[in-house]
């Protein structure tokens, strides 16, 4: 596979971008290549500038549940863009919007749109405290919810410690506000409460985790977190920014919780976000409250016409979820027939990770250990005959509805050769 171009795209990118990127993960640093530099995309492959076509598991990260450039969203786009691109002012398609996403998530009674996933999160915290009126949060080791100050934050030592800020530019100050707990462990979440639970204004979890590759909520974990933040008036946040639309946590799960943050698939593929939950807490945000949170591109007519087209394909389309979720399932049963090491294969809907381990993985430490040398060769290998991967084994996976039979027939081969590889 020939990537010159992609090589000296590189070089120039990195004179003007910190590692040549801007978002660290398309560095490929983890893998010890170059990333190839994407010329165009459709359907289910992405097209790189050197001439070379990749079947798409990334979907930019999750958004392309449709696939790329849906032939809907693009026409609708289109017209929007000929109306203007950005007024900073109300428009109908707001409210369309919300609208939409009310039918996926009733328990979204008022939101607020906004332009990522990181303002998202940022703000629903902001407004759990101003809520409740306390200071402390709880996350989870492996969990991501953007990159705000309040949540770059590494767990000391132990099981359950107040955090220490994990970049620099983050102060002790506000990382001493954020308690880390290790995902999907209960006795340490029980702990932490009873230690300190009158102070604590919320729990954000990733129901179902995506940024430590795909980890599963065991059972009774999610139920522990609504158990215990109601009993000590702590509000509780589901981060479904990866997860939303793909799976119906709540359906699934049984919980509903005080605030929800979605991204990604909202947007259709264009910057969009939102987070939103129960009125009387929603009221507070301004201008109803004195909960302050702006966003001068909040909203902006383009996002929005792309979610409205997406969403309404989703309602629209009998049983997407279901069948999305079985042509996952069944892409995972030929990669694991054909696997020679040990792997694992986590699948929440249309979201899935592929862990070089051999047991189950539950928390960041188990992801941390698999085998990342087996990972690092067998990506290389997948990518050289066409098949786009995350370029860590920390990130999931994404499937769409472009994505044929013949896209898994020929994944299924690339992984049978990609596995000798490891032999």
């Amino acid at each position: 596979m020939n990537l010159e171009k992609s090589a000296a795209a590189f070089e120039l990118a990195k004179k003007f971008m910190p590692g040549g990127v801007n978002s660290p993960v398309r560095s490929y640093s983890n893998v010890d290549c170059n990333p190839p530099f994407i010329s165009h995309a459709k359907g289910s492959k992405i097209f790189d500038i050197d001439g070379n076509a990749y079947i798409d598991f990334v979907g930019s990260w999750g958004p392309m549940i449709l696939g790329h450039a849906n032939e809907k969203v693009v026409a609708a786009l289109k017209k929007a863009v000929e109306r203007g691109t950005s007024y900073g002012a109300p428009t109908e398609l707001e409210t369309k919007l919300a609208q939409l996403v009310q039918k996926f998530y009733p328990a979204m009674e008022v939101m607020r749109m906004v332009n990522s996933g990181t303002e998202s999160t940022m703000s629903a915290l902001r407004v759990a405290r101003g809520f409740t009126r306390r200071e402390k949060i709880v996350k989870f080791i492996g969990c991501y919810h953007g990159h705000s100050d309040s949540l770059l934050v590494n767990a000391g030592s132990g099981a359950a410690t107040f955090g220490e800020p994990s970049s620099p530019g983050v102060t002790v100050g506000t990382a001493k506000d954020t308690i880390a707990l290790p995902y999907n462990d209960i006795d340490a979440v029980e702990k932490i409460f009873a230690e300190c639970g009158e102070q604590i204004a919320a729990v954000i979890v990733e129901p179902v985790a995506g940024n430590m590759g795909l980890v599963l909520p065991e059972e009774k974990f999610l139920q522990t977190l609504r158990n215990v933040t109601k009993k000590f008036g702590a509000l509780l946040i589901f981060d479904e920014v990866m997860s939303g639309f793909r799976i119906n946590v709540q359906k699934k799960f049984q919980i509903t919780p005080d605030l929800i943050c979605l991204g990604k698939i909202i947007g259709g593929g264009l910057p969009c976000a939102a987070y939103g939950g129960k009125a009387e807490i929603m009221r507070n945000v301004s201008p109803d409250g004195k909960i302050y949170q702006a966003g001068t591109l909040s909203g902006n007519p383009l996002a929005m016409t792309a979610g409205i087209e997406t969403l309404q394909i989703l309602i629209d389309t009998p049983n997407f979820t279901e069948n999305l979720t079985a042509k996952t399932a069944k892409l995972l049963d030929g990669i694991k027939k054909v696997a020679s090491v040990p792997i694992q294969t986590p699948q929440a809907g249309s979201m899935f990770s592929i862990f070089f381990s051999d047991k189950k993985v539950t928390n960041y430490d188990e992801s941390a250990a698999a085998n990342q040398l087996q990972f690092k060769k067998w990506f290389i290998a997948m990518l050289r005959q066409g098949i786009y991967l995350a370029p860590s084994q920390f990130e999931t996976l994404f499937l769409s509805a472009a994505h044929t039979d013949e896209d898994f027939e020929k994944t299924v081969d690339a992984a049978k050769n990609a596995f000798k590889e490891l032999d």
